[in-house]
C-alpha cells in the first residue's frame, strides 16, 4: 500500500463543545451568553413594566380586597372596574384630559414644523452663523427647566398668557432636542437627490416639501411622541401658568386624588391608568416608526 492510500488518522477528541447559536447579526453566541442576556433583559422588565402592571393590578381590586396583604396577591380576586367610575365622580378627569389633548394636539404640530423647518435649514441651508446657531441648540438642552421657569412666568405675565393653554404650550413650542434629531436625519439625506431637483428648477420650499420631508417619516414619528409625552406628562409648568381649575391638565387634575383620598390608593391607581392609557395607544399606532428612529434617511428608489 502507497503513502497516498493510507488513511489519515482522525484527531483525537479532546472534549465537547458548548453548543453555540447566531443571533440576529449571524454572529456565534454561546448558549451560556445568551442565556444571561435574557435574564437582564428579564430584569429590566420587570422594573420598567412591573410598577405599571402593579397600578393596574390595584385599580382593579375591590374595596374589600388587601392590597398590601402578605405575601402580595398581584392578580386581584374579582377585578371591577368601580374605581374608574369613582375617579370620574370626584375629578372631571375627561375635561381634564381634553385640555392635555389639546396642550399635546398643539405641542405636536408645533414641534414637528418648527423642528423639521429648522432642522432643514441647518442641515442644507448655507447661512452665516449657522454653526453658531447649531451650537445654541446644543447648549439649550444643558440648560435645566427649573432654572428658567420664573422668566418664562414673567414672560407669560407680560404677554397676558397665564391661566391659558396656549401659555402652557408656547415655552415648549420647539424643542432644542426635536430640532437635532431632524438636523440628523436631514444630514444623512443623499445631496445628490436634492442637486438634481435643483437641476430641475425645483425651489427650496419644493425640495423641503416633496423630496426631503417624506424620507424622515421615522425621524418625524419620533419628535411627535417626544412631544406628545412631553406634553401630556409635564406637571411643574401648568401647575405654575394655570390657576383656573377648568384648565387644568390632566397630571394637576389627578394631584386632587393624592390629597383628598390619600389613604385609597386603588382611586390613584385608576387615575394613574387613565393617564398612561393615551401614551401606550400612541406608542402602539407609531411604534413601527419609532423603531426606525434617527437612523433613517434612505431615498427610496
Amino acid at each position: 500500500m502507497s503513502v497516498l492510500e493510507k488513511v489519515r488518522p482522525e484527531p483525537p477528541v479532546t472534549g465537547q463543545r458548548e453548543p453555540r447559536v447566531t443571533d440576529e447579526n449571524g454572529r456565534r453566541v454561546r448558549v451560556g451568553e445568551l442565556v444571561w442576556r435574557y435574564l437582564l433583559l428579564l430584569a429590566v422588565l420587570a422594573l420598567t413594566v412591573g410598577p405599571f402592571l402593579w397600578q393596574l393590578s390595584t385599580s382593579l381590586k375591590g374595596p374589600t380586597e388587601d392590597i398590601y396583604s402578605s405575601p402580595p396577591s398581584f392578580l386581584p380576586a374579582r377585578p371591577t372596574l368601580h374605581n374608574y367610575t369613582r375617579v370620574a365622580d370626584t375629578i372631571p378627569v375627561w375635561d381634564y384630559g381634553l385640555n392635555s389633548l389639546k396642550v399635546a394636539t398643539a405641542s405636536v404640530v408645533t414641534n414637528c414644523v418648527g423642528s423639521a423647518l429648522a432642522g432643514y435649514a441647518l442641515a442644507r441651508l448655507r447661512f452665516r452663523g449657522r454653526r453658531a446657531t447649531t451650537l445654541v441648540f446644543v447648549l439649550a438642552m444643558l440648560v435645566p427647566v427649573e432654572g428658567i421657569v420664573i422668566a418664562q412666568f414673567t414672560t407669560m405675565r407680560e404677554l397676558g398668557l397665564n391661566n391659558t393653554l396656549v401659555g402652557v404650550v408656547l415655552p415648549g413650542a420647539v424643542g432644542a432636542m426635536n430640532v437635532l434629531l431632524m438636523r440628523g436625519a436631514f444630514r444623512s439625506l443623499p445631496y445628490e437627490i436634492e442637486e438634481a431637483a435643483y437641476v430641475d428648477g425645483a425651489t427650496v420650499w419644493q425640495r423641503f416639501l416633496r423630496i426631503a420631508l417624506p424620507s424622515v417619516k421615522g425621524t418625524l414619528a419620533v419628535v411627535a411622541i417626544f412631544a406628545f409625552m412631553g406634553a401630556w406628562d409635564d406637571f411643574l409648568w401648568p401647575l405654575i401658568v394655570l390657576s383656573d381649575p377648568s384648565k387644568f391638565t390632566l397630571t394637576i387634575g389627578l394631584n386632587y386624588l393624592h390629597g383628598t383620598f390619600a389613604n385609597d390608593e386603588r382611586l390613584v391607581a385608576a387615575g394613574t391608568v387613565i393617564a398612561v392609557a393615551p401614551l401606550i395607544a400612541l406608542f402602539a399606532c407609531l411604534q413601527r416608526y419609532f423603531f426606525r428612529g434617527v437612523g433613517e434617511g434612505a431615498v427610496k428608489g
